[in-house]
């Protein structure tokens, strides 16, 4: 749903269709995913429960959600097909939230809820639970009458956690403004019991970036404390040159039934990566930056560095190459860096702006040649292309510090500006 698109009330979505974005329906929508949040802030929602033709219920994110609407559902066409299951911090919308009893905070009257609504929040994937459609009066099969009115999810009570609850879930909730190197920080001075109760709380895509930047042997830990199915999918999560990493230090029989349960494509991403040495551009690379054809706009390149999941690091240049656009790719015809692409007019090609004088690093290149490349030519990401031109990823510069830096340097408290511990956040 785009920026400033209506809000969709979830009664209207179940059992509404699913379709993959050839028209080919996927299943139907069963319930809704949310998670509850400290105080009186909107719940986050995570994703959609779908039943498919098996009767089988799975879990689709909302990050694979392209259009919700009243009468149907459309996604990427990416699908989990693994079994769906409830996690501690996760409510379901259409089970566990319609016709509660809660409050209303203004005049402290006792209001039953019918339905709640959804919106995508502006030019962000994220979406929240905004609206509560409420009736006043006692609830009972035979009092359907009163007054209804909808309000913000923040001028009622009775869904949010208690911040003075305990537990896993008040905990991963008081944690999530966090950033993940801060939360990392604070999971690794947890007890193993205590850490493994956080992780499990968490949802996969904050658990993948809370795990590459913890050290090795918790990694390790909390990876071999979850079932088999959500490792996988954290992994998948992750990525691809953190997960290879983290695959690189289990038992080869263990690494090799994570890499079976994983998608066929995030599993071969990651493989690649395994493929090389551990301190060469090759295993320090990621398989994913930002690729465009030789026939993309500055406009178009400048859209997809907005994307708000990629690191600083990968949005400060693309990469210029013949078809197919994802790695390994065609021919590979060079970079245009970020601030090149702000000076030149929208409909400008960047096949007629791209550097093509800068060599790129081949797979086998070293740390220390990577890492002088880096430094000689100012750069904070360089693409690695294989001997037949076809670019394979983009090594960057947080990925060689993380080789060059004390291997517990993740252990060591990192003070900022005026003594706080990672500086302002």
């Amino acid at each position: 749903m785009a920026a400033g698109a209506p809000r969709v009330f979830v009664s209207h979505l179940s059992g509404v269709a699913v379709f993959d974005p050839n028209g080919d329906q996927v299943g139907r929508v069963r319930d809704l995913v949310a998670m509850l949040r400290v105080g009186r802030r909107p719940p986050r929602l995570l994703g959609i429960v779908v039943e498919v033709v098996s009767r089988r219920l799975i879990f689709l994110p909302m990050t694979r959600v392209t259009g919700v609407e009243s009468g149907q559902v459309i996604t990427t066409g990416v699908v989990n097909l693994r079994r769906f299951e409830q996690r501690p911090t996760e409510r379901l919308v259409l089970g566990e939230l319609l016709d509660r009893r809660v409050t209303l905070v203004e005049s402290g009257e006792q209001v039953t809820v019918l339905d709640v609504a959804i919106q995508q929040l502006p030019a962000r994937r994220d979406w929240e639970i905004d609206k509560v459609f409420v009736r006043r009066g006692k609830s009972g099969a035979l009092r359907r009458k009163g007054e209804t009115l909808t309000v913000e999810w923040s001028a009622v009570t009775g869904f949010s956690l208690e911040e003075h609850g305990q537990g896993a879930e008040n905990l991963v909730a008081t944690f999530e403004q966090l950033r993940p190197a801060d939360l990392a920080n604070v999971m690794h001075h947890l007890s193993p019991k205590r850490r493994a109760e956080v992780a499990a709380a968490l949802d996969d895509d904050r658990l993948a970036d809370v795990l590459e930047e913890l050290p090795d042997d918790d990694q390790v830990e909390i990876l071999g404390k979850l079932k088999d199915e959500r490792a996988a999918d954290v992994l998948e999560a992750m990525d691809p040159d953190d997960a290879a990493d983290l695959l690189s230090e289990l038992p080869e029989e263990d690494k090799e039934r994570l890499l079976t349960l994983m998608q066929p494509d995030d599993a071969a991403d990651v493989r690649r990566l395994l493929s090389y040495e551990e301190r060469t551009a090759g295993g320090l690379m990621t398989t994913e930056p930002i690729v465009l054809r030789p026939d993309a706009t500055v406009a178009d390149a400048l859209a997809r560095v907005r994307q708000q999941d990629l690191s600083p690091a990968l949005a400060a240049q693309v990469y210029v190459c013949r078809p197919p656009d994802e790695t390994p790719t065609g021919k590979y015809l060079g970079m245009v860096h970020f601030q090149r692409l702000l000076r030149e007019p929208p409909f400008t090609l960047v096949s007629s702006v791209v550097d093509s004088d800068l060599k790129p690093l081949p797979p086998d290149a070293s740390l220390p040649s990577v890492t002088s490349f880096l430094a000689a030519y100012n750069m904070v990401a360089a693409p690695v292309v294989d001997d037949s031109g076809s670019l394979l990823g983009a090594v960057t510069v947080d990925d060689v510090l993380d080789h060059l830096l004390p291997d517990d340097w993740r252990e060591t408290e990192f003070h900022g500006p005026e003594g706080v511990p990672g500086g302002r956040h």
